[in-house]
């Protein structure tokens, strides 16, 4: 997977994140040799969730303003409440994610994550999981949802929970070195 080296990878998040969801992705991709930079709705530092009360804060490295899908090679959600809920008003980082699924560029989200493709509005028609909660409201948009701890369509790859996280990012890594969806700029 050499080709993995030049890889960008942008982590959308804001405060009230899952820990879990961000870190251990983050980590993987960066030992396949993957830039990630966290970007989110202002400067500074957000502030993880963790065992149902506030963690360690993250370093954003550029925010929504600072960059396009063009800068990356795919996108990925990590989950929380708090963190998909206030993301979810920003029209910002809504045209941002639905940039990456417009360009056929790995759009990945877990847990709660998903609930942001419903307000993208990329969900018609594809096969996706997330946290039980969430499963009407994605149904509601038109996806087709699964009980299965990762669920990848045509580079839209999600998963159920913090216990999915290993399948979630191996198959994450998989669709980033593919690239088979993307669509090419002449």
């Amino acid at each position: 997977m050499e080709n993995l080296r030049n890889k960008r990878v942008a982590i959308l998040a804001t405060n009230g994140f899952e820990e879990s969801e961000l870190r251990d992705p983050k980590k993987a991709l960066e030992e396949a040799g993957i830039q990630v930079d966290i970007i989110s709705e202002q400067e500074g530092s957000i502030k993880s969730w963790a065992n149902n009360n506030w963690s360690t804060p993250y370093t954003v490295d550029k925010t929504l303003d600072q960059v396009t899908q063009g800068h990356y090679d795919a996108l990925m959600l990590p989950g929380g409440v708090l963190n998909p809920d206030t993301l979810r008003k920003n029209k910002k980082a809504i045209v941002f994610i639905r940039s990456f699924f417009n360009q056929g560029k790995p759009l990945a989200a877990i847990c709660h994550g998903p609930s942001l493709l419903v307000d993208a509005g990329v969900l018609n028609g594809h096969k996706v999981t997330s946290y039980i909660s969430i499963k009407k409201d994605l149904e509601n948009a038109g996806a087709h949802w699964m009980d299965e701890e990762v669920v990848v369509d045509q580079g839209l790859i999600t998963s159920r929970n913090p216990q999915d996280i290993p399948a979630f990012c191996a198959k994450l890594i998989e669709e980033i070195y593919e690239n088979k969806y993307a669509v090419h700029m002449a």
